[in-house]
């Protein structure tokens, strides 16, 4: 009688699992995960600003206070270096590797001049612009990277209607560029 008991617990312990398994996992399989969508919006290194409603991506923006922008990108070859700068009430930004894991996330609070100054990289190309670190990255944050390609989220606030065109501004001139040291 116990060991039917044990196998029954077992049985459901096992299919309880494999059933969290099944769904969490479900997004990666189907392509419809967040970096599928962010990649979909067009070309690496590049801010996309995201609408009201639903692009051809599924993606939107959700929050009518604030603006946001996405930018997938890879750093295989090159660093990438995001950067934004504006009058602005508030900005945040998130950094998610492939697999939608958040690597990095600020906001202006906690920036130095409340400008935008991030750098990301794998190990290995941040240890070498450590050894030498070019004088445009003096203020700029270093973020490693365990996989090479990810995306970005940038948001900004609009409390009214009035800071709409600042918001908007401030993410169509944000960067999110290969850096290669002098440019």
């Amino acid at each position: 009688m116990l060991r039917i008991f044990f196998a029954i617990l077992t049985g459901l312990f096992g299919a309880a699992l494999l059933h969290l398994v099944i769904i969490l996992s479900l997004p990666h399989f189907t392509g419809r995960d967040a970096a599928t969508r962010v990649a979909a919006e067009g070309d690496l290194n590049n801010f996309y600003l995201l609408g009201d409603q639903y692009d051809e991506a599924g993606l939107a923006n959700g929050d009518p206070f604030l603006r946001t922008a996405v930018c997938s990108f890879d750093v295989e070859d090159a660093p990438v270096h995001f950067t934004a700068k504006g009058n602005v009430p508030f900005w945040s930004i998130a950094i998610y590797d492939s697999a939608s894991n958040e690597v990095f996330s600020m906001n202006d609070r906690t920036s130095v001049g409340g400008a935008l100054d991030v750098l990301a990289g794998s190990p290995i190309q941040l240890t070498d612009l450590r050894k030498n670190l070019p004088q445009e990255l003096d203020q700029a944050i270093l973020v490693e990277m365990a996989r090479p390609d990810g995306y970005v989220v940038l948001r900004t606030l609009a409390p009214q209607a009035s800071f709409d065109e600042a918001a908007r501004n401030f993410l169509t001139e944000a960067g999110c560029e290969q850096f290669t040291p002098g440019n």
